[in-house]
């Protein structure tokens, strides 16, 4: 007889190979025939079943609001991290923030006086804002949030956009109410054609946090669906 290989894996040639040559080949066939029909399955389902979830829709938010309102805590709350080394955003930051229908790509910029003169060159590309102000702040801030939100709603790239008004630290004894703040910041004349959303909230509510940037979504999504073609 004639050996073939070496070690453990040799095998012999001649006497009996003949009937275990077809039995190797009778398994081949076997495990062929299961392969097909696992592909087979697999084709059927593609096409007749359901298949897994699609990715949830990703889109673009631009976040300002003077330094001290609060912006990068609620971002960092949402995203379940660590407040303890928060520092005032310098420049700008973008977070991915993860919701139940949606993810947020959200560009915070810092809201320093040096800073926001160049807000608007990082408006290009964004879908919605978030606007975060100092409920409990100075009558001067309050005035200076004013002009910013004002500027920023007619401002040509965001005119046509979402925005979510988060009144925070609402959970300060100076906290002005969302009637005062919506009487002050003159939204009811100044934002008409505008889809908007004032949400009262705080770090220490950040289920009245998430509520907001849940009908932010919503409104997200309604536009993706007016824009979208072939949807009804």
């Amino acid at each position: 007889p004639r050996v073939q290989g070496s070690g453990r894996g040799r095998w012999f040639a001649g006497g009996g190979a003949t009937g275990r040559a077809a039995t190797t080949m009778g398994q081949c066939l076997e495990l062929s025939a299961a392969v097909c029909r696992i592909g087979v399955y697999s084709c059927f389902r593609t096409l007749c079943c359901k298949g897994p979830p699609s990715p949830r829709t990703e889109y673009d938010v631009v976040c300002v609001g003077l330094t001290g309102s609060g912006k990068s805590s609620l971002l960092t709350q949402l995203c379940s991290e660590s407040t303890d080394s928060i520092i005032p955003t310098t420049g700008f930051r973008i977070k991915a923030v993860p919701f139940q229908n949606a993810i947020l790509n959200v560009k915070e910029l810092g809201g320093a006086d040096n800073i926001r003169k160049y807000w608007s060159r990082y408006y290009q590309g964004s879908q919605g804002v978030a606007f975060v102000l100092d409920s409990a702040s100075s009558e001067d801030d309050l005035e200076m949030a004013r002009n910013e939100l004002h500027s920023a709603l007619q401002h040509p790239q965001l005119c046509t956009l979402p925005f979510l008004i988060l009144a925070n630290h609402q959970d300060k004894p100076a906290a002005r109410s969302l009637q005062e703040i919506k009487k002050y910041f003159e939204l009811e004349p100044l934002a008409r054609g505008h889809r908007w959303i004032l949400q009262p909230c705080s770090v220490e509510n950040m289920d009245a946090v998430k509520e907001g940037f849940n009908q932010f979504i919503n409104l997200l999504e309604e536009i993706d669906h007016e824009n979208t073609p072939g949807r009804l």
